[in-house]
């Protein structure tokens, strides 16, 4: 057996060498082990991405959808509607009414303060069978008229 000193000791040949074998068994482990972390997390990230573009794609859809419901681009008397029609008189009634792309809004005869809007209702008490008329104005000189009869009995 020889010492660690003795000049006649053979060095540790490279197959021998327990030290040598576990590094690179290690190093290439963790080059493994690094690049399916980063496979993954690069996946994960497209995945995540593909997710945004269509959240956001559908959002642009209800969007255009909630948009084109509440008129579009077009001016127009959406609704105007009493509920109810028929009432005794000095009895409540919600005149309800929704416009889109207007301007002004008129409320004839005059019971309360009206303005463009989607949708909004205004109670009138009515002594006698009346007609309701809602004129709106887009600004560009265009108007649009609706009428409504509440009927008084």
């Amino acid at each position: 057996m020889s010492t660690p000193g003795d000049p006649n000791r053979k060095p540790y040949s490279g197959f021998r060498n327990p030290l040598l074998y576990t590094s690179a068994l290690l190093f290439i482990t963790m080059v493994y082990v690094g690049g399916t972390f980063y496979v993954r997390q690069r996946d994960n990230r497209e995945i995540e991405q593909r997710a945004k573009d269509a959240a956001a794609a559908r959002e642009r859809t209800d969007d255009a959808r909630t948009v084109e419901n509440l008129g579009g681009n077009e001016f127009k008397i959406m609704n105007f509607y009493a509920t109810p029609s028929v009432v005794h008189p000095g009895e409540p009634v919600q005149l309800c009414y929704g416009v889109s792309n207007a301007k002004t809004v008129r409320l004839e005869p005059q019971t309360s303060a009206v303005w463009p809007s989607f949708s909004r209702c205004v109670e009138v008490a009515p002594k006698k069978t009346t007609d309701y008329t809602l004129t709106a104005e887009d600004g560009n000189g265009n108007s649009k008229t609706s009428t409504v009869t509440v009927q008084v009995r």
